[in-house]
C-alpha cells in the first residue's frame, strides 16, 4: 500500500463530514446508553452485553471503514482475503449459539463459507456484484454477516429441538428408526425458524420499510426502479445465503449428535 493512499485517508479523517458523522454518533450513543439504562432499572441483565455490542460495533465499524479507505487502492485478490477473514470472525460470533453441539465451529465455519460463497460467486459472475475491492467487500459482508445471524438462530433452535424432544428421539432411535427419519422434524423445525427473520423482511420489503441500499441509491441520483430491482437482488442474496447455510448446518448437526452405535449424543454447554 502507497503512502500516497495513507495520506488520501488521512485528508478524507479530517473533512468537516466527519465532525458531523460522530455528532451524530454522539446522539445515536445518548439512545442507547436510555436503553442499557432502562435494562438495568428493570434488572433484565443485559446491561454488560449491550454496552460491550454496541463498543464493539462501533469500534469494528469504524476500523473498517478505515480498512476499506486503504483497500480501494489494492488488487482485487484482497477481496478474497477480507471475505474470508469475515466468514472466519462469522463463524467465531454464530457457533456459540450452538455451544456444546458437537462439531459446531466445524459446521458453521462449512455452512457460512459454503452457504455465502457459492452466493457471491454466483452473483459476481452474474454482474450483480461489480468485480471490484469496493463493491466485493461491502456487498459480500452483508451476506456474510445475514448467513452469520441465520446460522446463529439455526443453531440456537437446533440444540433447543434436541434438548425438548430427547425422550422422542431415543425412543425412535431404540425402535430402529433411520437416524435422519427419527431427526428430520428437528432439522425442518431449525431451517424454518431461522429463515423467519429474512421471510418477514420480504414480506415487508417496500411496504413497512426501505432499505439502506434502495435508498442510499436514490438519494445518491439513481433510478428509483434501478434501485429497486438492485435491493431486490440484495435481499434474495442473503435469502439464499441464509437458506442454504441454515439448511447444511442443520443436516450436517443432525449427523453429528448421532454416535457410531446409532444413539443420541450428550450435548452439554
Amino acid at each position: 500500500m502507497s503512502d500516497s493512499a495513507f495520506a488520501d485517508l488521512w485528508t478524507r479523517a479530517q473533512e468537516p463530514v466527519v465532525l458531523d458523522g460522530l455528532l451524530q454518533v454522539a446522539a445515536a450513543t445518548l439512545l442507547a446508553v436510555a436503553v442499557v439504562a432502562l435494562s438495568r432499572w428493570r434488572t433484565l441483565d443485559l446491561e454488560s452485553e449491550l454496552g460491550i455490542a454496541f463498543v464493539r460495533g462501533f469500534v469494528q465499524i469504524v476500523a473498517m471503514g478505515l480498512l476499506i479507505g486503504v483497500l480501494l487502492t489494492v488488487p482485487l485478490a484482497w477481496s478474497a482475503v477480507i471475505l474470508l477473514g469475515m466468514v472466519g470472525g462469522a463463524t467465531w460470533i454464530s457457533r456459540q449459539r450452538g455451544e456444546g453441539l458437537p462439531g459446531v465451529t466445524r459446521i458453521s465455519l462449512l455452512s457460512i463459507g459454503v452457504g455465502a460463497g457459492i452466493v457471491i460467486v454466483l452473483m459476481t459472475w452474474a454482474g450483480a456484484i461489480e468485480a471490484t475491492v469496493r463493491s466485493l467487500v461491502p456487498v459480500g459482508s452483508m451476506v456474510i454477516a445475514n448467513a452469520m445471524k441465520i446460522n446463529g438462530l439455526a443453531l440456537d433452535r437446533f440444540r433447543e429441538e434436541i434438548d425438548s424432544h430427547r425422550d422422542v428421539i431415543e425412543v425412535g432411535l431404540s425402535l430402529g428408526g433411520p437416524p435422519q427419519a427419527v431427526l428430520a422434524e428437528r432439522v425442518r423445525d431449525s431451517v424454518r425458524a431461522s429463515l423467519i427473520p429474512v421471510v418477514d423482511s420480504l414480506k415487508s420489503l417496500g411496504w413497512v420499510w426501505i432499505p439502506g441500499i434502495m435508498a442510499g441509491m436514490i438519494l445518491a441520483g439513481e433510478n428509483p426502479i434501478y434501485a429497486a430491482l438492485y435491493q431486490f437482488v440484495i435481499m434474495a442474496m442473503i435469502f439464499a445465503a441464509g437458506g442454504l447455510t441454515s439448511m447444511i448446518s442443520s443436516l450436517l448437526l443432525s449427523r453429528e449428535v448421532i454416535t457410531d452405535a446409532e444413539q443420541l449424543q450428550d450435548i452439554r454447554p
